[in-house]
C-alpha cells in the first residue's frame, strides 16, 4: 500500500514536471495551458516513478523474496523466522548493501512502466474519443489492459530480479554460496537451464490477475484524485 502511494503520487508529481518544464515549457512562444502531456510524456513519467519506488520496494521484494522460498514445514528449521528477523539477519551480515541486493534488477524491471503508464494514456484517449463510457468505466478498463501491456513486456525482467533476490548471499549468513554475482547472470541461468520459455514461467496467473487488480486500483485512484480540491 505504501509503495503503491509513493509511485502514483511521485507519478503524479513527475507528470507536472515534464509537462511544465520539457513538453509544454510557459516560456515557449508555443506554449499552450490546455495542451496535455502526450503519451511518451506519461511513459517518461513511468520510468521516473518506478525509478523513485524502487528505492522502497527493492528491501521489502527482496525480504518477501527470501521468505517465499522457505519450504521447511517446520518453523524452527526455517531460516528466518519472520520479515523482521530476516531483514535483521541480512543488514549484521551484509550491511546496507544486502539490504538492497537487487535494486538494480528493481530499476530495470520498474522501467517497464514506460509502457504501462504510456499505454494507459492512449487507451483512455482512445476510449473517450470512440466510446460512449464514463469517465470511471474508461478508468477501470483503461488501467486492466495497460496493466496486462506491462506485464507482456516486463515479466522476463521480473523472473530475473526474484532469481537474483533468492540467490545465496552467503559470508556469516551461513546460508551457502552465492551463485550469481549480477544480474546479469542470473538472467544467463535462466536461460541455459530453461531457454527462452523460463523467463516466462508463471506468466498466465500473473496475466490474469493483472487486470482486476490493476483496473480497480485505477478505478479507485482516478476517482480519489477527481475529489480532491484543486
Amino acid at each position: 500500500m505504501f509503495m503503491d502511494s509513493v509511485m502514483l503520487g511521485s507519478l503524479t508529481v513527475y507528470r507536472r514536471l515534464l509537462r511544465d518544464n520539457l513538453f509544454n515549457p510557459p516560456w515557449h512562444p508555443l506554449h499552450d495551458p490546455a495542451k496535455p502531456l502526450p503519451s511518451h510524456g506519461h511513459g517518461l513519467a513511468g520510468i521516473l516513478a518506478g525509478m523513485t519506488v524502487s528505492f522502497i520496494a527493492a528491501p521489502v521484494e527482496h525480504v518477501k523474496a527470501r521468505l517465499q522460498i522457505q519450504y521447511a514445514a517446520r518453523k524452527e528449521e526455517r531460516m528466518y523466522k519472520g520479515p523482521i528477523d530476516c531483514l535483521k539477519k541480512v543488514y549484521t551480515y551484509h550491511g546496507i548493501r544486502g539490504v538492497y541486493h537487487g535494486l538494480g534488477a528493481t530499476i530495470l524491471f520498474r522501467s517497464f512502466f514506460f509502457f504501462w503508464w504510456g499505454t494507459y494514456d492512449v487507451f483512455s484517449k482512445w476510449m473517450k474519443q470512440y466510446t460512449q463510457m464514463s469517465t470511471p468505466a474508461i478508468n477501470f478498463w483503461a488501467g486492466g489492459l495497460s496493466a496486462q501491456v506491462f506485464w507482456l513486456t516486463s515479466y522476463p525482467s521480473d523472473v530475473v530480479k526474484q532469481r537474483f533476490m533468492t540467490d545465496n548471499l552467503g559470508g556469516g549468513l551461513g546460508d551457502g554460496v552465492r551463485r550469481f554475482p549480477r544480474w546479469r547472470d542470473a538472467a544467463v541461468a535462466v536461460y541455459r537451464e530453461n531457454g527462452a520459455k523460463g523467463y516466462w514461467r508463471g506468466f498466465l496467473p500473473c496475466f490474469l490477475r493483472a487486470f482486476p487488480a490493476n483496473a480497480m486500483a485505477l478505478l479507485v485512484f482516478e476517482g480519489v484524485m477527481r475529489s480532491l480540491p484543486g
